[in-house]
């Protein structure tokens, strides 16, 4: 019995030691994992929140204050002029509609919806035709733009006065749109690059104050030539008349000069110009979205104007029908108590443009906040004016919303000259109707004139408005806790340019053909890249190491285009390639070979290196003679040039996907995972190819997880963990690096299993 008991004892205690070993080992292991995960939480809120270089380089608060008169001595009273009328002149279209709308929509037969929607799919097209032409205003002359795009304006205004119907006036707004596209990131583009810095919130003020000036002198106009026309066409002449102004607006700007760009940012941050490059890639349009998509700043001001614009594009229309059915007013006092919701604007608008140029200078993120407030208070004055029957307090009530929008504006250009990357700059105003007509505008009137049919004017704008106006506030505010660190980003990328530029200058043989430099990247809020720093010399194999998850993949993603990243600069040749596709940096040269994933499996050998070269070579004795290289070193693949990919070894696969890169002579052929998978027979064949790579001078970026494998070809070593480099020299260096074979290679053997 005693016996019998000590052995249940014995193999009781026995479970429960393994279970407080197990036990000991998940706790040791779940702290080790929250420790990492706080470490990396840790640096992701410094780099976020933190400072990359000293705020005295930062281009928004350097420098001393400038008067305005100094301002626009230094940059030309001209163009600010011109730019000024074009507002100013702009919105006489567009309040015209507005004020006129009920002799529009008696005239043509039309319900408040559809006038509204017809009013409001302008502005779909003038945000559908920004974003082109912004993809043009960063590569050719802005003025040239600017010329065309007002005469096709002046077209479309005339065409507004001879519509017979429905159809014909939305194809006339769709031509006014089309023609008034090119204002905002062209406008602000030229601006952000003829004045100086220290006086860009003024400037951006001064060019916006014509749209109050529009908007409180074109009612008056509009209703005044109705009125003195008389009859229920009136509304024709006022459109044919105001296309007059804005032609001759046309031929003034073929008068204005090309300002250089980026300038001033680096006549504040460098002390000096520096000289454009030549054969710079383009920045596609999608490449730039992604770009400041990442700009949080730019990303929260954009959806917080987005939102204020469910109401900007629904509130001038409801209103004048608002006075029409309510007030009776006819088109004459529509027009001049319209007008008079501008004036405070007018007031508002020079003031700001002093005072947010002096609160830039000292705390960027407090002028954000103003802004945010701003726009706040837009949503409670229109709630609480629509509260008002009396037309007066009602007027008052709107004119004081309308002036606060109006001051908030004023913040939009410099911040997005202050974050955004001087070679997408024009991009970046674009985006910014996008939101303002795309995600608002056009469905806040939609979603107004269907309210407005079923309850009347008064309650749709209580809807729309207050609500509109208090989120589109708050999310504005928010973003400015991310602006010191994008302005910081911006400067830091035009010092590191000006410090590789002296670089080469200084030794034009030592241009790395692959060059990373401060690079950051992130997959939604998780951060995975941090800081990280690469050369691949011409001719040269760079082995990348790193355990699984230490940020390999992503830092490949990054150089082949795949991934936009979130901070630094990519350059091949010395040219900067951060901001181009993926599509334009293979038809520079940088290939890459994915493990395990690189051929079309059920075609064959030779219709996969045959459609590798389609769109690229054309010449068909080019493609056999290239073709033909790759068979010559890889003769295995020759011998099986009819088989399908499928029935291919893994091996063989994987020669396939090499040689489909080498058909294109790649400037820089990256190789992920060489071994994957693979036998050891076949993985000494393919380290003989590219030891045959390297005798030919190919350059080389091969990430590999054997460590032996990778070095026995490597002319240098770089190993990643966490994100970071943590190691860069020659190979024979990084063997004598203990520490970092055994805690990942090796999972802290000792040494002599080296």
């Amino acid at each position: 019995m005693g016996a019998g008991d000590v052995e249940p004892r014995g193999l009781g205690t026995t479970l429960t030691q393994d279970a407080e070993g197990t036990i000991d080992d998940t706790l040791a292991l779940t702290s080790l994992v929250l420790a990492g995960e706080e470490e990396r939480r840790s640096e992701q809120t410094r780099r976020e929140h933190g400072l990359h270089v000293d705020n005295s380089t930062l281009p928004e608060l350097a420098g001393a204050p400038m008067k305005l008169n100094e301002a626009l001595q230094r940059g030309g009273r001209s163009m600010l002029f011109i730019l000024f009328l074009l507002v100013t002149i702009e919105e006489f279209d567009r309040t015209a509609v507005a004020v006129l709308a009920p002799d529009i929509q008696k005239t043509l037969n039309i319900s408040d919806t559809a006038l509204i929607g017809l009013a409001s799919f302008g502005g779909v097209i003038l945000v559908l035709g920004a974003i082109p032409l912004a993809w043009l205003a960063d590569r050719m002359r802005r003025v040239s733009i600017t010329t065309l795009s007002v005469f096709v304006a002046a077209v479309g205004v005339l065409s507004n006065g001879l519509v017979a119907n429905s159809f014909a006036l939305f194809w006339a707004r769709n031509l006014v749109g089309a023609g008034h596209a090119y204002r905002l990131p062209v406008h602000s583009s030229l601006l952000a690059d003829q004045y100086p810095i220290e006086s860009r919130a003024r400037v951006f003020g001064i060019e916006g104050l014509g749209r109050p000036v529009g908007q409180l002198t074109a009612p008056l106009l509009a209703g005044s030539i109705a009125g003195a026309i008389g009859g229920p066409t009136a509304w024709r002449w006022v459109f044919v008349l105001f296309a007059i102004p804005v032609a001759l607006l046309g031929l003034a700007t073929l008068f204005l000069k090309e300002p250089k760009r980026g300038v001033n940012e680096q006549r504040v941050l460098l002390g000096q110009e520096m000289e454009p490059v030549s054969r710079e890639l383009p920045i596609t349009m999608s490449a730039a979205y992604q770009r400041l998509k990442k700009v949080r700043t730019f990303y929260y001001m954009c959806i917080g104007i987005g939102t204020l614009g469910f109401a900007l594009v629904a509130v001038p229309v409801q209103l004048s029908l608002l006075f029409k059915n309510t007030y009776g007013y006819g088109a004459y006092t529509r027009g001049w108590i319209t007008s008079l919701t501008w004036l405070p604007s007018i007031i508002a608008i020079p003031l700001a443009g002093a005072r947010f140029d002096r609160i830039f200078r000292q705390n960027p993120g407090r002028l954000l906040r103003i802004a945010g407030g701003l726009i706040v208070g837009y949503g409670l004055l229109m709630f609480i004016g629509l509260r008002f029957h009396n037309p007066v307090l009602l007027v008052l009530g709107i004119g004081l919303a309308n002036a606060c929008t109006s001051a908030a504006f004023v913040s939009i250009g410099p911040t997005v000259g202050a974050v955004a990357p001087a070679r997408m700059r024009a991009q970046a105003f674009a985006l910014v109707p996008v939101f303002i007509f795309l995600m608002g505008g056009f469905f806040g009137g939609l979603l107004a004139g269907a309210l407005s049919d079923a309850f009347g004017e008064r309650t749709a704008l209580s809807i729309i408005a207050p609500p509109a106006g208090i989120l589109g506030g708050l999310l504005l505010s928010y973003g400015s806790r991310f602006i010191q660190r994008d302005i910081s980003r911006m400067a830091e990328e035009l010092i590191e340019e000006q410090d590789e530029r002296q670089r080469i200058a200084a030794d034009p043989h030592a241009v790395p053909a692959l060059q990373v430099r401060n690079l950051d990247a992130s997959y939604g809020p998780v951060q995975v890249l941090f800081g990280c720093d690469l050369d691949v010399y011409k001719g040269e194999v760079v082995a990348l190491l790193g355990s699984n998850g230490a940020g390999k993949s992503t830092l490949l993603r990054c150089i082949s285009g795949l991934t936009m990243p979130d901070r630094g600069v990519v350059r091949l040749n010395g040219r900067t390639i951060t901001y181009t596709e993926a599509e334009l940096r293979f038809g520079e040269g940088i290939m890459q070979v994915r493990g395990g994933a690189g051929t079309f499996r059920n075609l064959t050998i030779e219709e996969n290196l045959r459609v590798s070269l389609m769109g690229k070579v054309r010449d068909k004795a080019e493609q056999t003679r290239r073709i033909r290289e790759v068979y010559d070193t890889f003769p295995a693949l020759e011998r099986r040039r009819d088989n399908d990919a499928r029935s291919l070894s893994g091996g063989e696969q994987q020669m396939l996907a090499v040689g489909m890169c080498l058909v294109h002579k790649p400037e820089v052929l990256i190789i992920d995972e060489l071994s994957l998978g693979l036998a050891p027979l076949i993985v000494q064949t393919l380290l003989a190819v590219v030891e045959r790579l390297k005798e030919q001078g190919v350059t080389m970026l091969i990430v590999e997880q054997s460590l032996n494998i990778a070095l026995s070809v490597a002319d240098r070593a770089v190993f990643m963990e966490k994100g970071t480099i943590k190691f860069s020299g020659t190979a024979d260096d990084l063997r004598q690096r203990d520490d970092l074979v055994q805690a990942v290679f090796l999972g802290g053997s000792d040494k002599g299993a080296t």
